[in-house]
């Protein structure tokens, strides 16, 4: 399954609200990493990236996220994760990643 991703600015909290579905890996990494920084030259502002229907991901994955956090942190912006599955979020916990990104609702399995 390939990753879809939705994104939209929401101009009341001043964020850009993004939805990820499928796989972030090796195949589409670089398109996810390179559809964020685009929304990042467009406006300097926080992402929300909601993560409910993100199944999988892997280290090239976590690799752009890293990057786009990079460039956020550039103009004092941060990234926050929502509604990750539990088995993703031990991924960002074994990683230590759930230090360095805004991790918020993560979901048990069902």
């Amino acid at each position: 399954m390939d990753h879809l991703i939705e994104k939209n600015y929401n101009e009341s909290k001043n964020i850009w609200e993004v939805s990820v579905q499928g796989e972030i890996d090796i195949f589409n990494s670089q398109e996810f990493k390179s559809e964020l920084l685009e929304l990042l030259e467009e406006k300097k502002i926080n992402i929300e990236i909601d993560c409910d229907k993100l199944v999988y991901i892997d280290s090239t994955g976590l690799g752009s996220l890293i990057a786009v956090l990079k460039k956020t942190k550039e103009f004092g912006g941060e990234i926050s994760l929502l509604n990750i599955k539990s088995t993703l979020y031990k991924l960002f916990k074994i990683t230590n990643l759930d230090k360095v990104f805004s991790i918020e609702g993560e979901k048990d399995e069902q």
